[in-house]
């Protein structure tokens, strides 16, 4: 019945479902602001998901998971860089080309290791389990502030407020570090960067690092947070997402988590109509349900597309002049 919708259960959802698309979006911000356009994110995020889960299951140690997902994707994301930086090639192609490969040998080695049709098994005490914020028992039965203190601000896994603790420390590099400056100079004109001094290649390899490292954590908040284990694909498209959302925060780090709890909210509005009996319109479509931050997706793209301004060397190989 419509009594079964509850605005503060799409809150809290919100909050649990943001973190992959923060983390993901604040990878590919590090990536394309030093110019080379990251469609990898899908493909690192997967990976580190199989990784995760896989070794977390092994050593019933969540912790180790979430490392082995940092090697991987941070080795993806430094063969991406080879390709794209070093060997000057299609930066596009090569992020799909990783995408379709990670897509396929995930699948593989699941099948191979745990022979359970491409997944890896339940890890169940080797999942990250939520945190309990000091004070929550005393405060749980109070109106409104015993749901915010206890569900809304409390009751997350440690990587949830990492995702966030993100958001003020990406801009602070971003804008106010050296890094920074350097990271946005070889973005916007890697010649003039080259001519003040700075090491152009390197730069943009270290952003590939961090993009790494971040994307990492996306993928092992899939399988050993929301999910407890990994399925062939489990990203389902949140890479993309991701990318979507740094162009509606026009490749800046505020207004893109922004636009990744937008996403995160509408996630969580399709999980809780699903199945709603709304007065004058009745049940609504899965399928149709299913659908909705897709096509939330399009809209953002074709409003917004146009008045976003992108990195103006992104895309393009630096080529050191003589």
């Amino acid at each position: 019945m419509f009594d079964d919708f509850h605005f503060s259960s799409i809150l809290v959802a919100t909050i649990r479902n943001a973190p992959v698309l923060l983390f993901a979006a604040m990878a590919g911000l590090f990536a394309e602001r030093s110019g080379v356009v990251d469609l990898a994110l899908e493909g690192k995020m997967l990976a580190a998901a199989f990784a995760s889960a896989a070794l977390a299951y092994v050593t019933q140690n969540p912790w180790l998971g979430i490392l082995a997902g940092v090697g991987v994707s941070v080795a993806i994301a430094l063969l991406q860089g080879f390709v794209s930086i070093t060997q000057k090639g299609n930066q596009l192609v090569a992020g799909i080309a990783i995408n379709i490969s990670v897509s396929g040998l995930t699948f593989v080695l699941a099948q191979f290791f745990f022979a359970q049709g491409g997944r890896t098994p339940d890890l169940g005490q080797a999942r990250l389990f939520d945190l309990v914020l000091p004070g929550s028992a005393s405060v749980a039965d109070l109106p409104f502030l015993g749901w915010f203190y206890t569900q809304l601000i409390g009751g997350h896994s440690a990587l949830v407020y990492l995702a966030f603790a993100l958001i003020p420390l990406v801009h602070w590099l971003l804008y106010h570090s050296r890094f920074g400056l350097r990271l946005r100079a070889v973005g916007e004109n890697p010649h003039a960067a080259d001519a003040a001094g700075v090491n152009v290649e390197r730069t943009r390899f270290m952003a590939m690092l961090c993009a790494g490292a971040l994307c990492s954590f996306s993928g092992a908040y899939l399988a050993i947070v929301q999910s407890g284990f990994f399925l062939r694909d489990m990203s389902a498209g949140n890479g993309y997402l991701a990318l979507t959302a740094l162009v509606f925060g026009n490749w800046r780090p505020l207004y893109t988590a922004l636009g990744c709890l937008m996403f995160g909210f509408f996630t969580a509005l399709q999980v809780q109509i699903e199945g709603v009996i709304f007065p004058g319109i009745g049940k609504i479509p899965g399928s149709l349900i299913q659908m909705i931050p897709y096509i939330l997706t399009v809209i953002v793209l074709a409003g917004l597309m146009a008045k976003s301004v992108a990195p103006k060397a992104i895309g393009v190989p630096f080529i050191k002049s003589r």
